[in-house]
């Protein structure tokens, strides 16, 4: 893999790649935002339609496609990965796409389109954490070392042989996964930055994962998120650190004769325990724990 000292400074200059962008989230753009530092901005990028979201389901658009307005990028947002898009992406010559939280498997007939092939940005050093939940897998788990890794991508799922990766050791391990993605994706940002050109070049010789010490992660479900109380304090606090905003942590307690739903909105890890300092009881309002702990018992 190439060797990239990321605290030397390169020459910001506009960088004359032709490439396509594939994101959806927040990853997606805090990567984009690291390659417009270096000046390096993609010809088209790819981003899933406008979806309703909350209560009042309002048709949003994804936060890559709000980055490509700002910037004045082309942008396409095709509901499948079909032959029309196929047909789109052909008309034009690309040197490479880039692939970052992008949310779906592109298939090997869009794979192949770019000349020097699909790099992707993934928020783990593979072969481990192979999958759609890296970085709360990792929170969950409790890892001490994380960090990033630059690929490219095949037809299995983060596979592809890897061109450079990046750890870390932040005595703040384990941090709240939206804190996480941003330390993992700025550093993404940078490393795919300075590999860019080098691998167009020809300078970078792609190294095989080692599939026998893959690991794997799956998609979280809304259920994912609830806890035991009295189960294993350090794991409800890695849960919780992990599925901050998303699908939040929770617990069902007894009130009033009912089974509630209780969101878990503030809490800490402290002398071995997992200490709750407030919730939002299903139905009610925002609390102190203790306060919500007194009408439990009354």
């Amino acid at each position: 893999m190439y060797d990239i000292d990321l605290d030397k400074p390169i020459l910001v200059v506009p960088v004359a790649i032709p490439f396509a962008y594939f994101g959806t989230d927040e990853f997606s753009v805090a990567v984009l935002d690291e390659l417009f530092r270096e000046g390096i901005l993609p010809t088209l990028i790819i981003t899933p339609p406008d979806r309703p979201k909350g209560r009042d389901k309002v048709l949003t658009p994804p936060p890559t496609k709000v980055w490509a307005l700002e910037k004045k990028i082309p942008f396409l947002q095709p509901e499948k990965l079909d032959q029309t898009l196929i047909g789109e992406l052909r008309n034009n010559p690309y040197d490479l796409f880039v692939v970052a939280s992008y949310g779906k498997i592109l298939p090997q007939s869009i794979l192949d389109i770019p000349v020097h092939g699909t790099l992707n940005v993934h928020p783990s050093l593979l072969p481990k954490y192979r999958g759609p939940s890296p970085i709360e897998s990792q929170i969950i788990n409790d890892e001490k070392e994380v960090g990033v890794s630059i690929m490219v991508l095949d037809e299995k799922m983060d596979h592809g042989p890897l061109l450079i990766q990046e750890a870390i050791h932040e005595r703040a391990l384990p941090m709240p996964a939206p804190v996480l993605l941003r330390i993992l994706a700025d550093i993404g940002g940078r490393l795919l930055a300075k590999v860019m050109s080098p691998y167009l070049q020809g300078e970078i010789d792609p190294e095989p994962q080692n599939d026998g010490y893959a690991t794997f992660c799956t998609m979280i479900k809304k259920e994912d998120g609830e806890i035991d109380l009295a189960g294993d304090q350090r794991k409800n606090y890695c849960k919780y650190l992990a599925f901050t905003g998303w699908p939040g942590t929770f617990f069902f307690m007894e009130r009033k004769g009912q089974k509630i739903r209780v969101l878990i909105k503030d809490a800490f890890y402290e002398n071995d325990k997992f200490k709750i300092k407030r919730v939002l009881p299903e139905g009610g309002r925002e609390m102190s724990y203790e306060d919500f702990l007194r009408g439990t018992s009354s």
